[in-house]
């Protein structure tokens, strides 16, 4: 391989050089990321594992890092930094200080009123004021499932915006611990 003009190049047997980059096709992806101290919420949780193990109730300063990709729009940008800043604060902000319960979980059965929530599991149950609690439509309230839930969410929010139907994919991160990210990642169709 010898460069040429600052090319480089590479010879098929004995013929000439040809430029490697030729027969290469490029795409382009640009990503926007946008994760902050204050995408931050703190809320109580259990899970269940391994069939009929259930947690005992716990809290975790859950963090949130959201990553679009897609096409430049007109502005040369994938998306507006502040609109997804946003959007996703004020799903954090509805999460933040709340005990999680799963709705759709096998063995978790929730029921609730205008006053309280009531969650059991086998012989266990958990009374909590409605307004501690938030119910999500998921099979345990997993970092992985949250990750989810936040982005079908976002999805929502962010197909109404300017330049929302034209993004490929979301990416939306749950940090449970630190250090302990669990990951959710859709293509997005138009």
């Amino acid at each position: 391989m010898t460069p040429i003009s600052g090319k480089a190049t590479a010879l098929i047997g004995t013929q000439r050089p040809v430029d490697i980059l030729e027969n290469i096709m490029t795409i382009e992806r640009f990503r926007v990321r946008v994760t902050k101290d204050h995408l931050v919420f703190s809320a109580a949780h259990f899970i269940t594992f391994n069939g009929n193990i259930c947690e005992r109730l716990h809290g975790h300063n859950w963090r949130v890092a959201v990553e679009v990709a897609g096409p430049l729009d007109e502005n040369s940008y994938v998306f507006d930094f502040i609109a997804l800043r946003d959007a996703t604060q004020r799903l954090v902000n509805e999460l933040d200080h709340h005990v999680l319960l799963p709705t759709q979980h096998a063995a978790i059965h929730v029921t609730d009123d205008d006053r309280e929530v009531t969650a059991t599991f086998e012989k266990r149950r958990w009374v909590f004021p409605r307004e501690d609690c938030m119910l999500l439509p998921v099979a345990n309230t997993t970092a992985e499932l949250i990750a989810r839930w936040l982005a079908g969410r976002l999805n929502e929010v962010i197909r109404q915006h300017p330049g929302g139907s034209q993004l490929e994919s979301l990416r939306v991160e749950v940090e449970e611990n630190f250090g302990q990210w669990a990951v959710y990642e859709i293509e997005l169709l138009a």
